[in-house]
């Protein structure tokens, strides 16, 4: 069911999140904590824009996705680009990642797409699944503070998160902040940089 709506959405050609642009919270985090170039995951890749970013800045990407036409413009931009990363559509609730283990997964947005509690957890356990030891996850997801608007992310309380990730996380940050793209009025996200036990 959401595969068929998020491939619908990329094939419509207007996903309100995709910006053509990094997002800005990723720059400033990885350079916060130092995290050096490793084997990234960009979870939910989209339309390729923090994938980029990401192997500019010598980190070896995988990008995954559950919209095959999203990873098709991932695509098409990652060689325009000039730069190398790796590609797969899946469902990460249920499919195998290839590449991993990985040192980081970037996850803007997909997190707070999970509507059922059980698959959140779910979700956090495979990205622990695939992360290295010690490896570090990095998830921007609507916050619950901001009133709820007309066109905007899902939102999640802080409290949501910590069960979602408690045992398999250590939280280094949970921040309230905004989404970095380049709109007049992004919506409000938890900025939540954890780190695996």
């Amino acid at each position: 069911m959401e595969h068929e709506r998020f491939e619908q959405i990329y094939k419509e050609g207007n996903p309100p999140w995709e910006h053509g642009t990094p997002d800005l919270n990723l720059e400033r985090m990885l350079a916060r904590f130092r995290i050096e170039p490793c084997r990234a995951l960009d979870l939910g890749c989209g339309m390729g824009n923090n994938a980029i970013w990401l192997a500019r800045a010598g980190f070896r990407v995988h990008g995954f996705d559950l919209s095959e036409t999203a990873v098709e413009n991932a695509m098409v931009r990652v060689a325009a680009a000039g730069v190398s990363c790796d590609f797969q559509v899946g469902d990460f609730l249920t499919d195998q990642v290839d590449g991993a283990p990985f040192g980081l997964v970037f996850d803007r947005g997909c997190l707070h797409c999970v509507p059922e509690p059980v698959d959140r957890v779910r979700f956090a356990d495979n990205v622990a699944e695939v992360l290295d030891e010690g490896g570090f996850w990095l998830s921007l997801m609507g916050n619950a503070d901001e009133p709820e608007r007309e066109v905007g992310p899902p939102r999640m309380t802080a409290r949501q998160i910590a069960e979602i990730v408690e045992p398999r996380f250590e939280i280094l940050v949970l921040e309230a902040g905004l989404f970095g793209g380049h709109q007049d009025d992004p919506p409000r996200a938890w900025i939540c940089l954890l780190k695996k036990r």
